[in-house]
């Protein structure tokens, strides 16, 4: 993989110092502060407890804030550097309205996580409609007969995004990777199904 840094860290810094500074602040009107005994010691020690908590918590918390980074893995060698130590994975898709998630939307989603580069005998991918809809049951059925082809046209082609709703949407710079008879075809394959 490979580590990036973010940027906008000068101004992470100076809201961490300020939040610093309110922390310690804080503190020192507790120490300052001190009641007598009796006289609300209890809830003094009750909040002074949940603010040496924060306190600690926010420092502890500041070494992953400091200095974000990122890790963008190299995928293409993923597959090359561990072969068949592979994990299994299972991607779980929840949808539950068909009309607030439209079938079509779920029928890209579902389409571009079994197009992953990733070993098929490895991935399973479930869907679980709360809602039971017929709609989306009929979406899931015309998807499954669109993906005997578009799964081997993702793989021969490595196709990029691999959902075939942002692939069709990108029109401009796609048709080259294939002939044009081919995307013509799935294109029009794609609409009827979406249709």
């Amino acid at each position: 993989f490979e580590t990036e840094t973010h940027g906008g860290r000068a101004e992470y810094r100076l809201h961490a110092v300020t939040v610093a500074a309110g922390i310690l602040l804080l503190l020192y009107y507790r120490a300052t502060r001190v009641p007598a005994a009796g006289e609300g010691r209890a809830a003094w020690l009750g909040m002074l407890a949940a603010e040496l908590w924060y306190a600690a918590y926010w420092v502890v918390t500041q070494s992953v804030r400091w200095s974000p980074v990122r890790r963008r893995p190299f995928i293409d060698r993923l597959a090359a550097r561990h072969g068949e130590r592979l994990p299994c994975v299972d991607i779980f898709v929840c949808t539950a309205d068909p009309y607030s998630e439209p079938p079509s939307l779920v029928v890209s989603t579902i389409l571009s996580l079994m197009a992953y580069n990733y070993p098929p005998e490895k991935l399973s991918v479930y869907l679980s409609d709360d809602d039971g809809s017929i709609l989306t049951f009929y979406g899931m059925w015309e998807a499954s007969l669109f993906a005997k082809h578009w799964l081997p046209f993702c793989k021969r082609y490595n196709i990029e995004p691999r959902s075939p709703a942002a692939y069709f949407s990108e029109s401009d710079g796609h048709q080259e990777l294939c002939t044009p008879k081919e995307w013509s075809l799935i294109k029009d394959m794609f609409d009827k199904m979406t249709e």
